[in-house]
């Protein structure tokens, strides 16, 4: 199965949700929408979750749920499942939804799956509000799809008593929940299709596995910190067709923190990715788009870099394939391509960096800018050659650096005789590591081939 780009509305549903007492999982009790009268079949859930969630119900999520390993849990299309923000005991501690198991969302372009809180909550001051954990998948869990799923409102805190802390994958008191978590090293993990926005922390955090990351929408994902993907050692992953916009820090945080004899280095294949207004609200010489570190070995192509803070940057460089500090020297960073519209930030840090302009950002004397191999052959620009790249609809020059509230009516396809369809990179060497396919639930499933323009779309 190949993946074509959708670019999700996620205009969902505007529902009544009603509480339910039954704490076994949904089931189907006759009609597309669970009952005989078409009202959608509302349940309860807590504890231990397998087997079918069935299309188009609302499944309420009352306390912590763990998917037990060697079970599997299906969620069809149109299943919302909305976690209650007050969360567990007299300590509210965030809702953790575990993969001990296989979890496989299902949705379709016409009918997605929603991961959220009570429509009432679903406001813009919530946006950081982190009031769910996020889906952890354990070590045990063997693989994962979320397919044409939207997850909202997560990033809450991990304290005493969240599964996370308990089972010793975060720090109570020293972390947040991404939107999604994986961490066992052989795990098929796929995420396509898919919108992960309004999250206090990264969106997808992968401490281990084998992933497809393609054609999804990120948004608003961290609050003081974090990425939109934030890959680590024990993985292999390919990174493709995605829009990010507004990142905290960087759209891509590719790093092999914690190699290891037992856990490989991160291996990553980057390309065809459009990133926007990343960094800007992140303070020090940090944040933009693409950072790599500890010796993750990256090709990161074609990327479309749009009003970040600054462009690729490669700490420790000078310490080459090391570990614990250098950069990868196998790695590929290069022929990407970074516009700037005249926007000023308004939030400029003059005692750091003083950048308040992306075209400012790129061409910025950054101690982590591999000069003259990094984005070598990269287009970039100026502050009198913005680069436009003539978006069908987005406020190129108009969108303020620091918003983070993402428009469903832009449009990141190109207009004809944009400059982002051609520059990119000349060679057919570079290879997505799942062009032949990452299987998951018996379906072979296709990195995107690498295409011939900047960015995740080309022209209409």
């Amino acid at each position: 199965m190949k993946f074509n780009a959708f670019l999700v509305g996620a205009t969902l549903m505007s529902m009544t949700f009603v509480a339910c007492s039954d704490d076994e999982p949904v089931k189907d009790n006759g009609g597309n929408n669970g009952g005989g009268d078409n009202t959608p079949v509302e349940e309860t859930v807590s504890g231990d979750v397998d087997g079918v969630w069935t299309a188009n119900s609302i499944v309420k999520v009352g306390g912590h749920i763990t998917v037990p390993a060697g079970k599997s849990l299906t969620i069809e299309p149109g299943v919302q499942v909305i976690f209650d923000d007050n969360g567990v005991g007299v300590n509210h501690v965030p809702i953790e939804f575990t993969v001990d198991g296989n979890l496989y969302c299902e949705g379709t372009a016409e009918n997605p799956i929603l991961f959220s809180v009570a429509e009432e909550d679903r406001v813009e001051d919530n946006i950081f509000a982190g009031l769910w954990g996020g889906i952890v998948a354990s070590e045990s869990c063997e693989e994962m799809l979320i397919d044409h799923t939207v997850i909202e409102y997560t990033g809450g805190q991990v304290v005493e008593g969240s599964p996370a802390a308990t089972n010793g994958v975060y720090t109570a008191g020293d972390d947040a929940y991404p939107q999604i978590t994986t961490n066992n090293i052989n795990g098929r993990y796929v995420i396509t299709n898919s919108v992960l926005r309004n999250g206090w922390s990264d969106g997808i955090y992968l401490m281990g596995g084998n992933a497809i990351i393609a054609d999804n929408i990120f948004a608003a994902n961290g609050y003081d910190g974090a990425e939109a993907v934030n890959v680590k050692a024990g993985c292999t992953v390919d990174v493709a067709g995605n829009i990010m916009f507004s990142p905290n820090t960087n759209g891509l945080k590719l790093s092999s923190s914690g190699q290891s004899e037992n856990r490989g280095q991160a291996k990553i294949q980057v390309y065809n990715n459009t990133i926007l207004n990343a960094g800007w609200r992140r303070d020090g010489e940090k944040g933009g788009g693409i950072y790599v570190e500890k010796n993750a070995l990256v090709n990161v192509i074609n990327n479309l870099v749009v009003n970040c803070k600054f462009r690729a940057m490669t700490p420790n460089y000078t310490i080459p394939n090391n570990p614990d500090e250098g950069y990868a020297s196998a790695s590929v960073i290069d022929y990407n391509y970074y516009a700037s519209g005249s926007q000023k930030s308004d939030i400029v840090y003059e005692e750091e960096s003083g950048v308040a302009y992306a075209w400012q950002g790129y061409n910025y004397d950054h101690e982590n800018y591999y000069t003259g191999v990094v984005d070598k052959n990269s287009i970039i620009a100026t502050e009198t050659d913005s680069k436009d790249p003539m978006f069908v609809n987005y406020g190129f020059n108009e969108v303020p650096l620091t918003d983070y509230v993402y428009d469903e009516n832009w449009d990141f396809h190109v207009k004809a005789g944009s400059p982002v369809l051609e520059g990119t990179y000349p060679g057919n060497d570079i290879v997505p590591y799942f062009a032949g396919g990452l299987t998951v639930n018996g379906q072979s499933y296709e990195s995107p081939a690498i295409q011939g323009h900047f960015g995740a779309y080309g022209a209409n």
